[in-house]
């Protein structure tokens, strides 16, 4: 419930900020994860609607 609600807080689907989160969480560097909460998290990939 944190998460979702962090991700709300920040403006951030929270279904597309957790998918992500664990789709990259296992090759992540422990000393980058603070880019990975969600006041600093960026997604991969932009998706096809935004980048036309």
């Amino acid at each position: 419930m944190t998460l979702i609600e962090s991700a709300k807080m920040n403006g951030l689907d929270p279904q597309a900020y957790i998918t992500d989160l664990l789709n990259r969480i296992h090759d992540h560097k422990i000393n980058r994860i603070g880019e990975l909460l969600p006041w600093n998290w960026v997604p991969r990939t932009v998706p096809q609607a935004l980048a036309a």
